[in-house]
């Protein structure tokens, strides 16, 4: 049995990195104090640490030494500070000690929580450094959530997440699986969250950022981060802010025909919506932790594949360990105000009236619609002939509520089942038609009737098991990529020998 690692203090960190002789560098904090400098200066040695400390509160002054900024809590403000202080650590210092001194700067921009109690403390921080003496410099971005009720102790809390910062970069920039635990040692996830990772530079030559941040949902930190199609980590708050958002839930694995016809249908509709006319929009792709770990262990290669698939086609992709839709609804609702559609299968809806679900809640499943359509948000769902569902069920899909024909009304094998002519069990039939009456659930037109047949599950199959079939089942750019790629159990069938 491997032995536990020894959870350092917050000042045990800071004072090891003090004490240790090869760092030295700058601290510079905007916003809740300069919570991160007392503590080195407080456990003693920071002389053989640190070089300079400041705190620029004024705008003025701020402006004056970093430039003018439209936002003073932001990335971009965080990246100038950075820039700013390594450039002139080296400058004064490098002929003197360059040689043997490994430079870093922390910086952090932050609103805490105001005097007045009305804002939600966040903020930005970040450390450069240099893994060798000489060396090009890497560094670590985090975006925090400060959750405490009170500003000291968000500046407390703010002190010892870059305490953390610091010694991980420094102590786990080659290990991942440690790094990204460490950041809230100490503190826990009740009282701070971090929704954003990004590393870079040569301390991290063989990290993909994706899997870091993937790594901040697994364990806790957070419970949704988001890439670009390009693979870009993107901070939610920022690219959420005050926009309609569309999202499509799905394994994708792989993205097949329908789920692109399911989204390019739904976000057609979404469009046209009044609340949505005129608004900036996004659209989304949701898989959730549960989804990626449904095989046991997490499969690093596998989510890389699908959210690599996506992004190939054009796809803004989110991860979320939100199992239950009225919990991802609410996670939107914390950045926008504006309308919110979800676009979804027959199985998918049948699962939302699944009373299992919402056994945790007072309310129940009352409880759990309540909170999901509270405002401007709509299902838009996809159509699924009988035949079809009947083959979903027999692979041993679990029904949720009865499906069409539970009740003993059972449809002819052609028969489309939609939204409008689904049935649900008797005891939730009143609040279905209450949430059609209110055009909380709309059907998907101008579906492709060549797609309806489509499940990812066959299609993942026919892939492991060489039956060329596949390719006809996704979009040609899918086909390629997982070709190209070898995806997902691909390999090219070799013909026999004669």
């Amino acid at each position: 049995m491997s032995e536990k690692k020894e959870l350092l203090t917050t000042n045990r960190k800071a004072l090891t990195i003090n004490l240790e002789g090869t760092r030295y560098g700058t601290i510079a904090e905007i916003g809740a104090g300069q919570e991160v400098s007392r503590i080195f200066f407080m456990v003693g040695g920071a002389s053989g640490a640190i070089a300079k400390t400041m705190s620029a509160y004024d705008m003025t002054f701020s402006d004056a030494i970093y430039g003018k900024a439209p936002r003073y809590v932001s990335h971009e403000r965080l990246l100038t500070m950075l820039n700013h202080e390594y450039r002139l650590l080296k400058e004064r210092l490098s002929e003197k000690r360059g040689d043997r001194t490994r430079f870093f700067v922390f910086a952090d921009t932050v609103a805490a929580k105001s005097f007045k109690g009305t804002n939600d403390g966040h903020g930005w921080l970040g450390v450069r450094f240099q893994h060798e003496p000489l060396a090009e410099p890497s560094e670590i971005i985090i975006h925090v959530r400060l959750w405490d009720r009170e500003n000291i102790l968000q500046q407390q809390a703010l002190g010892i997440v870059g305490v953390n910062l610091i010694y991980g970069a420094f102590n786990y920039a080659a290990n991942p699986q440690e790094l990204v635990p460490s950041l809230v040692d100490n503190i826990g996830t009740d009282r701070v969250e971090i929704d954003m990772l990004r590393v870079s530079g040569p301390a991290f030559a063989n990290i993909d950022n994706r899997l870091l941040s993937l790594r901040l949902v697994q364990h806790g930190l957070t419970n949704a981060v988001m890439f670009s199609p390009t693979g870009e980590v993107l901070q939610p708050s920022e690219v959420l802010h005050h926009k309609a958002v569309l999202v499509e839930r799905g394994s994708f694995r792989p993205v097949t025909h329908v789920n692109v016809d399911m989204l390019t249908c739904a976000t057609a509709q979404f469009m046209q919506e009044p609340m949505v006319k005129g608004k900036e929009m996004l659209v989304l792709m949701e898989i959730t932790m549960n989804n990626l770990l449904s095989e046991g262990d997490l499969d690093a290669k596998d989510f890389l594949a699908r959210v690599d698939m996506l992004g190939h086609i054009g796809f803004t992709t989110l991860i979320s360990n939100y199992s239950e839709f009225y919990r991802l609804v609410s996670y939107f609702r914390r950045y926008t105000k504006e309308m919110i559609g979800v676009a979804m299968g027959i199985n998918n809806l049948l699962e939302i009236f699944n009373e299992k679900y919402y056994e945790d809640l007072e309310g129940g499943i009352l409880e759990s619609m309540g909170r999901m359509f509270r405002h401007a948000v709509k299902l838009y769902v996809y159509p699924m002939r009988q035949d079809a569902y009947d083959r979903y069920q027999a692979h041993g899909q679990p029904a949720g509520a009865l499906a069409s024909g539970g009740s003993g009304h059972a449809f002819s094998a052609g028969v489309m089942i939609t939204a409008r002519n689904l049935q649900v069990s008797d005891r939730l039939r009143n609040l279905y038609a209450h949430l059609l009456e209110n055009h909380n659930l709309d059907c998907i037109v101008g579906s492709n009737p060549a797609y309806l047949d489509i499940f990812s599950r066959d299609v993942l199959q026919r892939i492991k098991s060489g039956d060329p079939s596949w390719e006809k089942m996704v979009p040609t750019k899918v086909a390629d990529f997982i070709k190209e790629r070898k995806l997902l159990g691909y390999a090219e069938k070799v013909p026999a020998a004669v």
